[in-house]
C-alpha cells in the first residue's frame, strides 16, 4: 500500500485503536486522534515498538472546528501529506425521544456528524492534492430503524448520507469516499450506558474491531480508479434479527 499517511479519529479504543495498528502494520504512517492523550500516548509507543511505521498523537475534540482544523494541519506538518483519513470517533446514547436529555441529543450530533463534517471539511484541501481516500465509519443503525436508540440512529443515517453526498461530490476530483456498516462489535462501546459491547458478548459472539479495521485496509487498497461506496460488515445471522415479518 506504500508509504501513505493516514489520520484515524476516536483512535484510543476500539475500532480507531484496531485500525490504527492494522494501518501501520501494512505501511501507513499514523496519525492518532482523540481526546484521550495518554491512552494516544500509550499506543503510538506500542506501535513505534512493535512495526516500522512512524506515529504521532494529536489531542483532540471533534467537536471543536478549530481543533479539528489544527490536528488536519499537525499530520501535514509532520509528514508532509495527508493520504487518507479513517472518520471514526462517535458515541452512543440510548434513551427514548420524549425522555432524552437535550445535552445528550446535543453531545450525540456534536460528535457523530458535527465532527464528521468538520474532519471532512479540513482534510478535502489534501486528499485532493494526494488523490485520497477518506472512510467514515457507519453502522447498521444507519441503515434499519433502531427503536431502542433512534436519536442515536438518526445520527448514523445522517454519516452514511454525508458520506455517499459527499462522494458524489468530490469523486469527480479523484478523492475516494467510503462508509463502512458494522453491526455490534466487541469494543468498549455503549459503555456510557453502563454496559460496554466487549463486557455484553463474549469473544467470537459479534463482530470484533480487527474485523472492521480489515474492512479499511481493505477499502484503501483499491487502485485509484475504484473506491468502495459503502461496505456492509455484518456478523453472519444478523440480519435474521431483522427480518420483517
Amino acid at each position: 500500500m506504500g508509504e501513505n499517511v493516514t489520520l484515524v479519529t476516536g483512535a484510543s479504543s476500539g475500532i480507531g485503536r484496531a485500525t490504527a495498528s492494522a494501518l501501520a502494520e501494512n505501511g501507513h504512517s499514523v496519525a492518532l486522534a482523540s481526546r484521550s492523550e495518554d491512552e494516544l500516548r500509550r499506543i503510538v509507543d506500542e506501535i513505534e515498538t512493535e512495526t516500522e511505521a512512524e506515529a504521532i498523537a494529536i489531542p483532540t475534540d471533534v467537536t471543536e472546528e478549530s481543533q479539528v482544523e489544527a490536528m488536519i494541519q499537525a499530520v501535514v506538518d509532520e509528514f508532509g501529506r495527508l493520504d487518507a483519513v479513517v472518520s471514526n470517533a462517535g458515541l452512543a446514547l440510548s434513551g427514548d425521544v420524549e425522555s432524552m436529555p437535550t445535552d445528550h441529543y446535543k453531545t450525540m450530533m456534536a460528535v457523530n456528524c458535527d465532527g464528521m463534517f468538520y474532519t471532512a471539511r479540513a482534510a478535502i484541501p489534501h486528499l485532493r492534492e494526494s488523490s485520497g481516500t477518506i472512510v467514515f465509519t457507519g453502522s447498521i443503525a444507519g441503515k434499519y430503524p433502531r427503536g431502542t436508540s433512534p436519536v442515536y440512529a438518526a445520527s448514523k443515517w445522517w454519516t452514511r448520507g454525508f458520506a455517499l453526498s459527499l462522494a458524489a461530490q468530490i469523486g469527480d476530483e479523484d478523492i475516494g469516499v467510503t462508509v463502512i456498516n458494522p453491526s455490534e462489535v466487541r469494543t468498549n462501546f455503549n459503555s456510557q450506558e453502563g454496559t460496554a459491547f466487549e463486557d455484553a458478548f463474549e469473544e467470537g459472539e459479534v463482530t470484533e474491531p480487527e474485523d472492521v479495521a480489515d474492512a479499511v485496509i481493505y477499502a484503501l487498497s483499491q487502485s485509484n480508479r475504484n473506491t468502495v461506496a459503502e461496505l456492509d460488515l455484518y456478523r453472519k445471522d444478523k440480519l435474521e434479527d431483522m427480518e420483517l415479518s
